[in-house]
């Protein structure tokens, strides 16, 4: 394409918080008919440049140019006039209302003073048909799902005409089927001639679906390449290292069991779930969307009651539906959403860190506050948590550090059984690492993981046993040799081992050949924060 198919230029864009530079006289194009995957760790940038286009946030130097004209928007809804419309990985959508009033949300066509809502409805209809959402304008958006979810804010996009369309983690929360629904509209909406820029942490919809790359790391763009570009290549643009190992599973001595469900059962979520955890161990949890992984972990840990069975922990019963039993007992808990389950937003750093550990932090009454504080520095340098101190709201972190600080307040409760739902979920590949190695160190000290991904790979590739749900049971147990993607996935759809398959020997699972399709999730709830953060490096440098 040429210079006059231009239809978004950043110029040498500087961003500064306070204490912080967000960005660095960052430049990135984008032109028409093209997606341009804009890639980075959490924490390089990227939510930064997406508010200084969306109008959220003013730049403090350079030049931002739409069709070759510099621009200086104000406000989102100046960015909206110019045809850029962003879309958010934590949707901006009304629940209450109508399809066709959250598309034209503050827009709607009136006659004689009064919402025309013949015309706003035949509107909606139309973009909803561009879209290919089969969902009545009249529908409420409270009763459908992430995927359509998704596809309203398209249409909603599109209702402004866009000519550059921002999309952020689009594919988080989608299954391997709603990844390709959304793929086909994006190629439809490039040949139309707009322009998309797509964000994510999955390296193999790159070359599925982008013209360009470009790189984004400490709050500056270090490289535009093809969309071709090896994987290895676009991590060591990332991370600024070459990372040897994706999945860097270290074995250690099982030991005795830590973990023991017994016959766990709850009336339409699980049903008579049995196994056990070891010291040493990491035990994943497999499964298709509404298998029951998150409902039994909840239960497991106490969040949620169950009807019949027993959790225990060393060998000693933990009372169901009770947290504080559980966490006497030694459990804990990363959600998959950490936004709305695993962090105080509004608190520091350092308050959520302690948080597990405030009750056995207080004396008579009064907190040991120079003793937490401490504790949260020691375990935040060794998770690596980027900040500017341990006081930063931990709202202002990027997703990978907000998860980061979730699993830090179990280490500091030295939990001896930790149970991670979906823990990279959102995650650059860089603090995905990071992620893993705690997981070896937590093992290696003679803790016990059970972990629930719909990563395959990452199921196979860090776990030394994998437990594979169907409609709420337990179908089948793997190991060793008999780990694989496909047998994984014939017991998830209840189909049994494919023929052949030797049984699951005791043993370790190496790292997977490859990568293969996702297992699905269990809900849609968001995970909230796959997106870096307002600052990302807010605090994240």
């Amino acid at each position: 394409m040429s210079s006059d198919d231009e239809v978004l230029r950043v110029e040498g864009v500087r961003k500064c918080f306070p204490g912080v530079v967000a960005l660095d006289s960052v430049d990135f194009d984008l032109r028409r008919g093209e997606v341009h995957a804009l890639l980075g760790e959490n924490g390089a940038g990227k939510s930064t440049l997406i508010k200084v286009l969306a109008g959220a946030h003013r730049p403090d130097a350079g030049r931002l140019l739409v069709e070759g004209r510099e621009v200086r928007p104000e406000s989102t809804r100046d960015s909206e006039r110019l045809g850029i419309a962003t879309i958010h990985q934590e949707f901006t959508l009304v629940p209450e209302l109508t399809v066709a009033e959250n598309i034209f949300l503050g827009r709607q066509p009136r006659r004689f003073g009064l919402v025309d809502r013949r015309r706003m409805e035949a509107a909606a209809a139309g973009l909803l048909a561009r879209v290919g959402l089969d969902v009545p304008p009249r529908a409420r958006v409270a009763g459908l799902g992430v995927a359509r979810l998704q596809m309203v804010e398209i249409a909603k996009a599109l209702s402004l005409d866009a000519r550059v369309l921002i999309m952020d983690e689009p594919t988080a929360v989608l299954t391997s089927g709603e990844v390709e629904t959304l793929f086909g509209l994006v190629r439809r909406l490039r040949a139309e001639g707009v322009g998309i820029v797509f964000i994510t942490h999955h390296l193999e919809e790159i070359a599925a679906l982008a013209d360009r790359v470009t790189v984004m790391r400490d709050g500056r763009t270090v490289g535009q390449v093809p969309a071709s570009t090896p994987e290895d290549d676009l991590v060591r643009l990332m991370v600024g290292r070459d990372i040897a190992q994706q999945y860097p599973r270290e074995a250690s001595p099982a030991g005795q069991p830590l973990l023991s469900v017994r016959s766990l059962s709850r009336a339409g979520a699980f049903a008579d779930v049995s196994f056990e955890v070891r010291a040493g161990e990491v035990v994943g949890l497999a499964g298709l969307v509404g298998a029951g992984r998150t409902e039994l972990a909840r239960a497991v840990f106490g969040a949620d009651p169950y009807d019949a069975g027993q959790v225990e922990v060393e060998g000693r019963p933990v009372r169901g539906g009770d947290v504080v039993a559980a966490l006497r007992a030694g459990l804990g808990l990363v959600p998959e959403d950490r936004k709305g389950q695993g962090l105080m937003l509004d608190a520091s750093v350092q308050d959520n860190l302690a948080l597990v550990t405030l009750r056995s932090a207080t004396r008579a009454g009064l907190v040991d506050v120079a003793g937490r504080r401490a504790a949260a520095a020691r375990v935040a340098k060794q998770l690596g948590v980027r900040m500017a101190g341990p006081g930063q709201p931990v709202r202002t972190l990027s997703g990978g550090n907000q998860q980061k600080v979730v699993i830090g307040k179990w280490l500091m409760a030295d939990t001896r059984v930790l149970i991670l739902d979906e823990p990279t979920r959102g995650v650059d590949v860089g603090a995905k690492v990071e992620i893993y190695r705690l997981v070896n160190e937590l093992t290696a000290a003679g803790h016990a993981v059970l972990m629930i991904s719909s990563d395959l790979p990452e199921v196979l590739g860090m776990s030394d046993r994998v437990l594979v749900m169907a409609q709420g049971r337990i179908a089948g147990e793997l190991a060793g040799e008999a780990a694989t993607q496909d047998a994984v996935m014939a017991l998830a759809l209840a189909t049994g081992p494919p023929e052949g398959a030797p049984a699951a020997p005791p043993g370790r699972q190496g790292p997977p050949a490859g990568h293969g399709p996702t297992a699905g999730q269990d809900s849609g709830a968001a995970d909230g924060d796959g997106t870096d953060s307002d600052k990302e490096r807010h605090g994240d440098q």
